[in-house]
This record gives structure tokens, sequence and C-alpha cells, in this order.
């Protein structure tokens, strides 16, 4: 039986696809610095074994009796990625490629790197963005650190050593470790938290977006299959007809909370960052595999229901359980971990 490490296994993505490695019959371990460890609104006990460490300091007896190391760890998206770029580039990208060097000098046999569509950045085309010949244009720490890690990895596959790069789009969806600050998954806590929806840009910049649920199962084609035309291959991960404007989101909560209010807070004013994906190449290589479910109106179904299951709260929407970028800055605020976001010894 395959071994397999899942790194950022305590995370929002994580926390999923692990549940659904183990029902698939995988033999799973995970690596986790542990700052959203207790993000969860339910009790649950994993049932696999986990290691609480920083992937910044990951050595070769981390990982040297795994078959495959599917790798997710890192600071999660923009804003979070903004808050130290320095330490952003020391976890997304430097530990990432020492991550992928090991496995290869240790003899793992697969790697899964999870990379970001915010690579595309500023796209200056309506045309759907392919993965090889499209212009990556990334204008944050966090795309960044994700596009030179990637460039760096899928140079490092060869016949023992296969390489598969996933590209999801912004996700969404119900996980033990909800997210509230993701763009569909904070308009629908928002609406049932505050009968509000906050647009904070002028509503045009297109969004892909996709369940975790279907991102695991992108995942799961890529453990059943080794074809060596996609060694070092990089794939986009969405849905055929995923691609929405920020408003077209919006108007899928309304259309599930039908009182919420709809407004317009201009923070960000005009939102520059707008891309829309190509999703031919997942279809294609794994027609037979993926098979994406989930659609705006059965996850606006599931959320509400995980909602009333857990008497979700503002609190909860504004506070540390669902918001990333909150539960780092309360973890600094309490002295627990340092400025380089080290966890600090008792």
């Amino acid at each position: 039986m395959k071994k397999i490490l899942v790194t950022g296994d305590k995370g929002y993505i994580g926390s999923a696809l692990t549940e659904v490695l183990i029902d698939r019959g995988y033999y799973i371990e995970g690596l986790d610095t542990g700052y959203f460890e207790d993000c969860n609104f339910l009790k649950f006990k994993d049932k696999y074994k986990s290691l609480k460490f920083d992937i910044r300091n990951i050595e070769s007896k981390h990982i040297e009796k795994y078959d495959v190391v599917i790798h997710l760890a890192g600071l999660s998206n923009d804003p979070l990625g903004e808050l130290e770029k320095s330490i952003t580039y020391e976890i997304n990208r430097d530990a990432s490629i020492r991550l992928a060097d090991l496995c290869k000098k240790n003899n793992v046999k697969k790697f899964i790197y999870f990379s970001t569509q915010s690579i595309y950045g500023i796209s200056q085309t309506d045309d759907e963005l392919e993965e090889d010949n499209s212009i990556k244009n990334p204008i944050t720490a966090y795309a960044i650190s994700k596009w030179e890690a990637e460039q760096y990895i899928t140079n490092l596959g060869d016949d023992k050593f296969h390489v598969n790069v996933l590209r999801p789009a912004t996700v969404f969806g119900v996980s033990n470790r909800l997210r509230s600050d993701i763009v569909f998954n904070n308009f629908m806590s928002n609406a049932y938290a505050t009968n509000e929806i906050e647009i904070k840009s002028d509503g045009s910049p297109i969004r892909p977006i996709i369940h975790v649920i279907d991102l695991c199962l992108a995942v799961l084609a890529l453990l059943n299959q080794n074809n060596k035309n996609n060694n070092n291959q990089s794939c986009n991960v969405g849905k055929r007809g995923g691609n929405y404007t920020v408003k077209e989101i919006a108007d899928a909560v309304k259309n599930h909370y039908s009182e919420a209010k709809i407004f317009y807070s201009g923070e960000h004013g005009k939102d520059s960052r707008t891309y829309k994906v190509s999703f031919n190449k997942i279809y294609n290589e794994f027609s037979n595999s993926y098979n994406p479910q989930w659609d705006l109106k059965k996850g606006a179904i599931e959320l509400d229901n995980f909602f009333k299951k857990v008497s979700f709260k503002k609190d909860d929407l504004f506070g540390t359980k669902t918001n990333r970028l909150n539960k780092l800055k309360d973890l600094l605020n309490k002295n627990l971990i340092d400025t380089k976001l080290v966890w600090k010894k008792d």
C-alpha cells in the first residue's frame, strides 16, 4: 500500500483531503505547524498520525518512508502573504523547493504540489487562460512565491520521480476547519450572520471557483495515474462554467438568502485582479477520473446547513476561527509565535 504524506493537513483543504483519502482506503500521515489546528466547530478525532512541525525545518528523516508527498502547507492567500513578505517567500517558495529536492533525493515516487491560479494575476485578455501558453502576471508575494516554486519544481521530475502541480481555483464549501475569508464562503457567511453581502470591489473581476471536494477529486485522479506525458506538468483545477464575476457569485448567494442585501463598500476600488481560466486540460487528461459534482446552488445549501448545525454567529465570521489572517495576528498578540511565525517554546 502506498504511504502518503500530506503537508498542511490541519488547514481548510487539508482537513477535507485527508478525510477523502482515508475514505478511499489510502494510508496517510500528516505534517502541519498547527497554526489553525483548533479552528474547528465540531469535535472530531483524526484517523491518522500527524506531526506538528514547521515545514521550513524539513529534513530527509521526515519524508524518507513515503511513496507520495502531497504538499499543501503554506501561507494560503494574498492577504496572509502580505502580512510579512519575506516569511511568505521562506515558507511558500524556499521550503517548498527544499521539500521537493528532499523528496527526489529520498526516492519519493510522486510529488503533488498545490500552486494557485493567482499566478495569472491581472489578465489582459478575455480568453480563457491555459496552463502553458498564457502569460503569468503574479502581483502579490503569495502569487509570486507560488509561481517561483512551481517553476523550480516542474524541472525535477524524471523516470523515478513524478511531479504534478495543481493550480486550484478559489475554493468553497464545508471543511472541518472552515474558512470565511474566501469569496463564496465569505459572501455566504456574511449573508447568514449579518443579512448583508459586502462586495469590496465594483463586482466586475472574474474569479474561478471550485468546491473543496471537487478539488480532492483532482488529487485522486493524479494518484491513480502515472502518465509519463504529464510528468512535470501543471494543471488548472476547476469546473467547466466555473468562471464567475464577483457580482455573479454574490447573486448566487442572494438566490439562497433572498432577504440579504448586497452592497458595495468600495474598499478595494476597481480590483484589477481578474482572470478567466480554462479547465480543458484536466478534463481531457483525466476524463475517466475527474468529474466535479458541485455548483454554487448545491454549495449554498451545504454551507447553510452547516451554519445552522454549528449555530454560526457574527463573531465566528469576523473572529479567529474562520479568518486565517486574524488567527495569525491573534497568535502574535498572545506571544505564542514570534515575528517569523515560529512557535515559542513553553
